[in-house]
C-alpha cells in the first residue's frame, strides 16, 4: 500500500488506520505461522550468547503446554523482529497526511533510518551485552541459590533486551525531530544536555528487565553516544533551521 494521501477527512484516517493494521497483522500472522516451524533453530541461536554464562540451562519446561506455547511466542517475537520494516513502514506512512509537502520528503530517509537503527539495536545487544549481563545475572546466585531456568525464562530474558536496545537506539530520530518541527529547539538540547544525560539513564533503567549495572550501562552509554551523534548531524542537516531559531530569539 503507498503512503496516505495529502488529505483525508477524520472517518478516512481511521478507515486508513483499520487498513494499515490489517496489512500488519497479516503479514505478522503469516511470518508467525512459517516461523513457528522453525522455533528449534530460532531458540538455539536466541540464547546462543548467553549459553557461556548458563551452560546446559535454560531449556526446562515444567508444563504440558508450555512447550507449544514457547513455540508460538518466539514464533511472534521473530515476527516482530522480522516484520519490523513493515510496522516502521506502515506506522510512518499513516503520518503523511499530517505534513507539509516539504516535509514528505524526509518520509524514506527516516524509514530507511528507522529499519537501520533498529537492526543495530538488536544487533549491539545481540553481539555485545547478552553474554556478560547473563554471565552478571547468574553470579548473583553466589553459593546459595541454584540455578534451574526454565526456558521461556531465559527466552524472556534475551527477547526483552533485543527488542529493548532495538527501540532505543530510535534516538536519533527522536532527536532530529524535535528539532525539525521546533518542538524542542537545538539550543535548548544543547544546553540542557546534563539534564538529557539524565533522563536517557533513567529510560536505560526503565528498559531494561535486569537493572544490572552491566546492561543499564551499556544502553545508556549507546543512547548517548547516539544523542550526541544525532545532535552533530542534525546541526550539519538543519542549518537553516538552526540559524532561523537563533534570529528569532534575537542571536547572531
Amino acid at each position: 500500500m503507498p503512503v496516505s494521501p495529502k488529505r483525508m477527512p477524520f472517518m478516512g484516517h481511521m478507515a486508513e488506520l483499520r487498513r494499515r493494521l490489517f496489512i500488519v497483522v497479516l503479514v505478522l500472522g503469516a511470518l508467525a505461522v512459517g516461523l513457528y516451524f522453525v522455533s528449534d533453530e530460532i531458540y538455539n541461536l536466541l540464547v546462543a550468547p548467553a549459553q557461556n554464562a548458563i551452560g546446559t540451562q535454560g531449556s526446562f519446561t515444567f508444563d504440558v503446554l508450555e512447550g507449544m506455547t514457547n513455540r508460538f511466542r518466539l514464533a511472534v517475537w521473530a515476527a516482530l523482529v522480522v516484520g519490523s520494516p513493515v510496522i516502521i513502514y506502515h506506522a510512518l506512512s499513516f503520518f503523511v497526511p499530517a505534513l507539509k509537502p516539504k516535509e514528505r520528503r524526509w518520509f524514506l530517509w527516516t524509514f530507511f533510518a528507522a529499519v537501520v537503527l533498529f537492526a543495530a539495536g538488536v544487533a549491539f545487544c545481540y553481539l555485545l551485552i547478552l553474554e556478560p549481563s547473563a554471565q552478571w545475572l547468574v553470579e548473583q546466585n553466589g553459593e546459595t541459590f541454584e540455578l534451574m531456568l526454565r526456558a521461556s525464562s531465559m527466552m524472556q530474558f534475551a527477547m526483552w533486551f533485543m527488542v529493548g536496545f532495538g527501540v532505543a537506539f530510535e534516538v536519533p530520530i527522536v532527536v532530529f525531530y524535535l528539532v525539525y518541527f521546533e518542538v524542542v529547539p537545538y539550543k535548548t538540547l544543547r544546553q540542557n544536555w546534563r539534564t538529557v544525560w539524565v533522563v536517557i539513564i533513567i529510560i536505560s533503567a526503565m528498559i531494561t528487565p535486569d537493572w544490572s549495572p552491566v546492561s543499564m550501562g551499556a544502553l545508556a552509554g549507546a543512547m548517548i553516544g547516539l544523542f550526541e551523534g544525532s545532535m552533530a548531524l542534525v546541526r550539519v542537516l538543519l542549518r537553516k533551521k538552526i540559524r532561523a531559531q537563533k534570529l528569532e530569539l534575537g542571536e547572531d
